[in-house]
């Protein structure tokens, strides 16, 4: 099953799509807070307007360097711990929304990555129990003004502006999901710029929300993206990026100036 937020020229609304189908069942409330109970509406998937399918309520907890090859491309080897750093839920966008490369910057690179919703208040979860707080999946793309994470000494403003974290298009629920082995893909264009699998992450989910939890109180609706792969590259104003992972969707948006 997938959960999706949508704008139909109301307020947004929240639906169930199943597998295959492309009729989305509009439910009562927000799932994260309500029991799944629909409301006798179905809409077309392609009727409506697909939105983040989560804004979080309090944070985006980010994971860098989580790949060895990754590491090595930005001039380095991986680091024993995972490297933790925050973004604003301000940064969320959904998917076909514009990424704005700010004024100040002169270098944006795209990061496909998967990203983790949690379900319920979460602290200090044991590995073995990570799966009760976990909602579902869905996609990132951590969106970096590389010449600022090199300029900064931390990479708040590199990766925490507006439109820097584009999330979608939907959340997978799904227990069969084999989050340790699924292929991502980033395009430019149409050009593979990125191509990997999550089999390589030196952390894996479950040893990241543990991790991250004995940082952080989690809440409903919080959002962990895991780290990206090798092959970050530049996008420009006009080009489309697009996230692909196995068994979860495809993320599009296109890049423009800030006006």
């Amino acid at each position: 099953m997938k959960i999706v937020r949508f704008s139909d020229g109301d307020s947004p609304r929240y639906g169930a799509l199943e597998d295959g189908s492309t009729r989305i069942v509009v439910l009562k409330g927000d799932p994260l807070f309500n029991p799944v109970e629909p409301d006798g509406r179905i809409v077309e998937l392609d009727e409506v307007r697909l939105l983040s399918p989560v804004i979080p309520r309090s944070k985006v907890v980010a994971i860098g360097k989580n790949y060895a090859d990754h590491a090595r491309e930005m001039g380095g080897e991986a680091p024993d711990m995972p490297v933790v750093f925050l973004k604003p839920n301000t940064s969320v966008i959904g998917p076909d929304d514009p990424i704005v490369r700010p004024s100040w910057c002169d270098e944006l690179h795209h990061e496909g990555e998967l990203a983790v919703i949690i379900k319920s208040l979460a602290k200090d979860v044991p590995v073995e129990d990570v799966d009760k707080v976990i909602l579902g999946y869905t996609i990132a793309n951590d969106v970096t003004a590389r010449d600022i994470q090199r300029a900064d000494s931390q990479w708040t403003r590199a990766k925490g502006f507006d439109t820097s974290c584009p999330l979608g298009p939907w959340i997978t629920v799904d227990p069969n999901l084999d989050i340790n082995n699924l292929r991502i893909t980033t395009t430019v264009d149409g050009e593979v710029r990125q191509d990997d699998t999550t089999a390589n992450m030196i952390h894996n989910v479950a040893e990241l929300l543990s991790y991250v939890s004995s940082i952080f109180t989690l809440l409903p609706g919080d959002v962990i993206i895991t780290g990206t792969p090798k092959g970050v590259s530049e996008m420009k104003p006009g080009q489309t990026v697009e996230v692909t992972i196995e068994g979860i969707g495809t993320l599009r948006n296109t890049v423009r100036d800030a006006e």
